[in-house]
């Protein structure tokens, strides 16, 4: 006696309704896929004028600095390695508008000083940078006597830094200020001047870099970057 297989019914709506739900599932990853953020949308932009107060923490150190000395603005809040800023001289003011090609300008003598605030584990203070960093590539380690009430260092020539001279200046109760000068050069006609060696906590150091053209005014630069890193500070 032979069995008779069942046969089973099945809606006729349940193959086109699959069809529908497959064709709206890839209809709506293509839409994800064009309405994704294009490269770069999160990436760092040019300057802001605006005033209003970006919270950042750099190696433990929290700040809370105006968007308009910030050089870069995406991406700008938490936690981060290192915090480029940039001020103009005499006041040390922020970026506004009025003088946005003063702050993209790189003429030998520009007013701008740019910083940089960062995680530093291995930071060392002024006095041990000039003895441990560069004394040994400098020529005479007592130096001579050069402009603005700075010692002037020569590195020998075949050293890393034989395009540069170093100065070193006395700030009244904080040690010495060291400032990297390029030599003006064919290839280099607006030399910089680079202050390292600036601790502000522990394992975050700051430096800050201005044209060799103003040199004359290094006390009032290293002056004014501590007076305005000190306000960007929130204890």
């Amino acid at each position: 006696m032979s069995e008779q297989g069942e046969i089973h019914r099945h809606s006729g709506w349940l193959i086109p309704l699959a069809l529908i739900v497959t064709i709206l599932a890839l209809c709506g990853l293509m839409l994800l896929y064009y309405l994704r953020p294009m490269p770069g949308a999160f990436r760092d932009t040019g300057p802001s004028a605006a005033l209003t107060k970006t919270a950042l923490n750099i190696g433990g150190l929290r700040l809370e600095v105006p968007a308009n000395y910030l050089e870069r603005q995406g991406g700008r809040r938490g936690d981060k390695d290192d915090l480029p800023l940039f001020a103009l001289l005499p006041e040390m003011r922020g970026y506004s508008d009025a003088e946005a090609a003063l702050f993209a300008g790189n003429a030998v003598d520009s007013a701008v000083v740019h910083l940089l605030i960062r995680a530093d584990a291995d930071s060392l203070d002024p006095a041990s940078r000039l003895e441990r960093i560069y004394k040994p590539y400098i020529r005479d380690a007592a130096g001579s006597a050069g402009p603005f009430g700075l010692t002037r260092y020569e590195f020998r020539a075949a050293s890393g830094y034989g395009g540069n001279d170093l100065f070193v200046g006395q700030n009244a109760g904080r040690g010495p200020v060291l400032l990297l000068c390029e030599r003006p050069a064919q290839d280099l006609p607006s030399p910089n001047c680079l202050a390292t060696g600036h601790p502000l906590a522990r394992n975050v150091s700051l430096s800050y870099r201005f044209k060799r053209a103003q040199l004359a005014r290094w006390r009032e630069i290293e002056n004014g970057v501590d007076r305005l890193v000190a306000g960007f500070i929130n204890p």
